[in-house]
């Protein structure tokens, strides 16, 4: 019985750390288990592992720099702008409560949240558009545009703004503008097909992708189609969203749910070239195309797909450079230099002047080392570059602050959690916690 006694407590020892006092990993699991339900109705399907785990030390010698931060004033995409791509921005970081609003809405919220003009836009499940003035401290304007028959249906509406117009998509194929200011609707057309992509304005000319991958121009002054191009279409449908980024010479990138990368000419709508990035043409659910937005800067693409990472040229689509891992979250280029988080939580900068790897490093080994605790799988929700450093966001609420360098500088948490991706405007950060509550800190 004795023996039955310290066995029991030895075991319950041994599973105590220091990490449960932290908190650092809670709730980490569960929110795995969350994540993977969406497959539960799947049988046994082939699954992708990084082949790449290398841990790689920045070489002495080598100092990275990033552009100097900025204070931005405004988040009127989505994917924050035109290319995807976020910048290094400017944030006070004292992690101080400066607003907290009330309960905004009772409804599942869409996880990107936009912002013009001193007001936050955001929208719920139900299709809710809710303006909320950072100024008054107040919902000043709630649209709902679905008729009753409408009613129980989710809607995954997708949003960008240009002036104080928003333009909206939706899974139900319609397509409107709705000015805020005004509460008008100034045009609304019901294209059948579900819209599945983020939005684009180029000039005169909205652009959209639905669920067959076909890529569609509108005239964004009425909402009638100017020309559509039709793409490889997937008989099953998987969580990836059709995406569409553009460069800096006004052309279109379109990655679509098979895996093809298309360049487009906006202004005459023709195809300059295109290329397949899925590994497998067997199409089902264990092979479709699975990947994250295409980034672009300079000359030079980053995609992402189920297994590997590419670099590709933006003058002629063709691969620059292949790695062995798959980003977790959309990368991040600045400068030269292109950051990556890998399915395994590795940290990784590039070098895109000679496409090598300056360093790699373990998030998770760096969290168990810096606290001091038992190291588990953190689960990772996104990541910014912030005042010169490298802050990555857990689903739990904690924020990891890196160097440059790549080198972990402390772990602290956000005073309450976040259920929206974080945005910077006016070096404070933005975002909605799991109360559907706006909160600000500076």
């Amino acid at each position: 019985m004795k023996l039955f006694f310290v066995l029991i407590i030895f075991l319950t020892l041994n599973n105590c750390s220091f990490d449960n006092k932290t908190g650092i990993w809670k709730n980490e699991n569960n929110n795995f288990k969350e994540d993977k339900k969406i497959f539960k109705d799947f049988k046994k399907i082939t699954i992708f592992e990084d082949s790449f785990n290398e841990l790689i030390s920045l070489d002495e010698k080598i100092k990275i720099k990033f552009s100097n931060p900025t204070n931005n004033l405004d988040w009127k995409d989505s994917l924050y702008n035109f290319n995807n791509n976020q910048k290094n921005f400017g944030y006070n970081d004292n992690n101080r409560l400066v607003l907290k609003s009330k309960k905004l809405t009772k409804h599942h919220i869409n996880k990107y949240i936009l912002y013009n003009n001193n007001e936050v836009i955001l929208n719920d499940y139900k299709g809710n558009i809710i303006i909320y003035s950072i100024n008054e401290k107040k919902i000043i304007n709630k649209f709902n545009f679905y008729k009753k028959k409408y009613k129980n249906l989710e809607k995954k509406i997708n949003l960008i703004i240009e002036k104080n117009i928003l333009y909206v998509s939706d899974n139900l194929g319609y397509l409107y503008a709705f000015n805020y200011m005004t509460s008008e609707v100034i045009w609304a057309k019901n294209y059948k097909v579900p819209f599945r992509s983020n939005l684009k304005i180029i000039d005169d000319k909205l652009i959209a992708s639905n669920q067959n991958n076909n890529l569609y121009f509108f005239d964004k002054n009425n909402g009638e189609m100017i020309k559509f191009i039709p793409t490889e279409e997937t008989i099953v449908k998987n969580q990836f969203v059709n995406n569409l980024s553009i460069t800096d010479e006004k052309n279109l990138l379109f990655l679509n749910t098979y895996g093809s990368l298309y360049l487009v000419d906006t202004d005459t709508t023709k195809l300059i070239w295109f290329i397949n990035l899925n590994q497998s043409t067997d199409i089902n659910p264990s092979n479709l195309f699975v990947g994250q937005e295409v980034v672009n800067y300079g000359n030079k693409i980053l995609v992402s797909s189920n297994n590997r990472t590419l670099i590709l040229d933006k003058n002629s689509g063709s691969i620059i450079k292949k790695f062995e891992f798959a980003a977790l979250v959309r990368p991040i280029i600045n400068r030269n230099y292109a950051l990556f988080i890998s399915k395994n939580n590795l940290l990784i900068c590039v070098d895109l002047n000679t496409n090598k790897i300056l360093y790699s490093s373990s998030i998770d080994a760096q969290i168990s080392n810096f606290l001091n605790i038992k190291k588990k799988e953190s689960i990772i929700k996104s990541f910014s570059l912030i005042n010169d450093e490298i802050l990555i966001f857990l689903k739990n609420s904690y924020v990891l602050s890196f160097n440059n360098n790549g080198v972990i500088k402390s772990v602290r948490k956000l005073p309450s959690k976040l259920n929206s991706f974080p945005i910077f405007i006016d070096n404070s950060m933005y975002y909605l916690n799991n109360k559907k509550k706006l909160i600000v800190l500076n």
